[in-house]
């Protein structure tokens, strides 16, 4: 049965990467949460603003430059924690693991909690379902809302692809089986909000994305 008090959900597509970024919220409760914030910190806090939402936590499905870049900013104002999975806490705080360094950047976070596979993390009246699903980083995770029906995928799974696993800890033959094992399993139905690109359903997915096979 679906959880009486439903979720909502503003999408935003930040920073020079085009990173989507997901304020999830309940009306009930005036909280919320912020996922993968990736930059543009003050066109978070005012979509926060327009939504009477106050932000309870910070997740982020990976450690990436791109998906974390507005997290200190939000984490000061609000005075929130940034979650992530403990396998990914390192790659976080270093440039040369994260990506940035790349970019000739130098972005680095220091997160406050970790997560775990199975653990369920009760946050402005939702419960996300941490899903580990390493690949493309050794701790990419996925979000999962189970009594809604939504999905927080990351960089893990996309609509018709998946994230890419040429950086550091990165494992093609890793992130393939853990959207085989993780994802694939979940109702046909389940609604798919991505790091990149558009939204889609893991029955979709199943059926046109030809790096999933089953």
């Amino acid at each position: 049965m679906k959880n009486s008090m439903l979720c909502r959900i503003r999408h935003m597509v930040l920073g020079d990467v085009q990173t989507n970024c997901y304020i999830v919220y309940c009306q009930e409760t005036g909280q919320g949460v912020v996922i993968d914030p990736a930059d543009e910190a003050g066109r978070i806090m005012e979509a926060c603003g327009e939504l009477h939402v106050e932000p309870a936590a910070i997740l982020l499905t990976h450690g990436h430059f791109d998906h974390f870049m507005a997290a200190g900013a939000l984490r000061e104002k609000y005075g929130i924690s940034v979650y992530v999975h403990e396998k990914d806490m390192e790659l976080a705080a270093d440039p040369s693991l994260n990506a940035s360094g790349a970019f000739g950047w130098n972005e680095a976070l220091r997160a406050d909690k970790t997560v775990a596979d199975g653990q369920v993390l009760r946050l402005a009246g939702l419960e996300f379902k941490v899903l580990a699903t390493p690949g493309h980083t050794a701790g990419g995770v996925c979000y999962y809302i189970e009594n809604q029906g939504i999905l927080f995928s990351g960089d893990t799974l996309f609509a018709q692809s998946v994230g890419r696993t040429d950086l550091p800890t990165g494992s093609y033959g890793t992130l393939t089986r853990s959207i085989r094992e993780k994802l694939a399993v979940l109702p046909d139905d389940t609604k798919v909000f991505p790091g990149h690109g558009p939204s889609t359903t893991i029955g979709y997915e199943k059926r046109y994305n030809p790096f999933l096979t089953l």
